[in-house]
């Protein structure tokens, strides 16, 4: 495990799991910048945050994703509402503490299209070794198909025999990916991806987060793919609203 894995990971235990917001003393940056629009920014922001955490609140941890001095992760909130919330947290660490965050989060469903849930699958980091190649798939597929509309060039990036999907509205594999994308067209609703603001990648795992529109709705685009062999096999999503206010001076991004 990477030493910012560890920062991260202890961070986050001590202040959601313990709900010890003295954590934020010894794990949060004096100039800690926050782009969620659930905290202030700051330290006492999260600081904030974390004494007013409900009683039954816990945070179910699926996947971790290192890549320099960013961290991603990618779990459950239960306790923010009346519903869980699945997410994707990003950290920047420098000097040893949490420097940065980003973050998007969207109420779990009880059924998608493909059957499989918002979070389940392979959660293991393994290929590190193609790291460097599996963020250049991304990359480009990202840039070329979801920003630059480029459909045809699908089977250059996804795998053609085994596509599985989380995303609530999409089923597996390239027709269930095709038959999504033409009911969307049938309603006359674009999916816009205009900025890619982040390329997170570990091994096997690739995480991107972008900007754009769904339908006339300022949409942010948290995307995590894996890769197996040279090919896309595996996505999962959060795609929430980009609000209007936030209760700091930064943006989501």
């Amino acid at each position: 495990m990477t030493t910012t894995k560890n920062v991260v990971l202890t961070a986050t235990g001590q202040l959601f799991g313990d709900k010890d917001a003295t954590a934020v003393d010894r794990w949060v940056s004096p100039d800690y910048v926050q782009h969620s629009s659930l905290a202030a920014d700051g330290p006492e922001g999260i600081r904030g945050l974390v004494e007013n955490l409900p009683d039954g609140f816990r945070y179910d941890l699926h996947r971790v994703v290192a890549d320099g001095d960013l961290v991603a992760l990618h779990g459950t909130y239960h306790g923010f509402g009346p519903d869980p919330l699945v997410a994707f947290d990003i950290f920047r660490v420098a000097d040893g503490v949490l420097a940065e965050h980003w973050d998007a989060l969207t109420p779990v469903v009880a059924e998608t299209v493909s059957g499989r849930s918002q979070t389940d699958g392979p959660t293991e980091v393994t290929d590190l070794d193609q790291t460097d190649a599996n963020r250049e798939l991304v990359a480009g597929f990202v840039e070329n198909v979801l920003k630059g509309g480029k459909v045809d060039l699908l089977t250059e990036y996804l795998s053609t025999e085994s596509y599985a999907q989380h995303n609530v509205a999409i089923g597996d594999n390239l027709d269930g990916l095709g038959s999504a994308l033409q009911a969307l067209a049938d309603q006359g609703i674009a999916m816009v991806y205009d900025t890619v603001h982040q390329v997170i990648a570990e091994g096997n795992f690739v995480l991107t987060v972008s900007e754009g529109r769904f339908g006339p709705t300022p949409t942010a685009f948290y995307d995590l793919f894996r890769v197996d062999a040279g090919r896309i096999v595996e996505h999962w999503d959060v795609t929430p609203e980009i609000p209007a206010t936030l209760p700091h001076g930064n943006s989501l991004f």
